[in-house]
């Protein structure tokens, strides 16, 4: 997996426009690229908790690359979530570590705002259910494999995404 998971100083003009082609818009909220594919284009943006125009957004870390969210998308499919989910209700220790990925995604949005009503509620159904693996995968870059259990389970299920077409040639 892209091994550059450095944190920009917030977004650049370039990063901007990189974003812009990646989702075919403008960025809403972004403040922060939160992990760079090792081609240098934004994977994942750190999005506030409440954007420009007043929507509570609970998705702290915002998948911008259209490869990687593709070959999730796929996972989705594949049934991946449902698994996961069991597994939940019966590995303690995975429970543990999800709901303790849980309370740092958390942590990490609440120094960015509190917003009342998203409170206490994470994303990708953590701390008990699997409902977006795009958002565990982001929060696994984003904050570094053990992070999420489950997001570095998501990345290492993939096949690299960046090294037969690297991001730099979306246009």
């Amino acid at each position: 997996m892209p091994s550059d998971s450095s944190v920009s100083p917030g977004l650049s003009a370039d990063d901007t426009a990189r974003i812009e082609l990646q989702l075919g818009r403008t960025p809403r909220g972004s403040v922060d690229v939160a992990h760079r594919c090792e081609c240098g284009s934004p994977t994942v943006v750190k999005t506030l908790p409440r954007l420009p125009d007043g929507t509570p957004f609970p998705t702290t870390y915002y998948m911008t690359c259209p490869r990687l969210t593709s070959a999730i998308g796929t996972l989705e499919s594949s049934g991946m979530m449902r698994e996961m989910e069991a597994r939940l209700g019966t590995d303690q220790e995975l429970a543990a570590a999800y709901r303790a990925a849980h309370e740092s995604y958390l942590e990490t949005r609440y120094a960015m705002g509190d917003v009342e009503e998203i409170h206490g509620i994470s994303a990708g159904g953590m701390p008990d259910r699997v409902k977006c693996l795009h958002v565990l995968a982001a929060h696994a870059l984003a904050a570094g494999p053990g992070a999420n259990p489950l997001g570095d389970e998501v990345l290492a299920a993939l096949e690299p995404w960046w090294r037969t077409s690297p991001c730099s040639q979306i246009t």
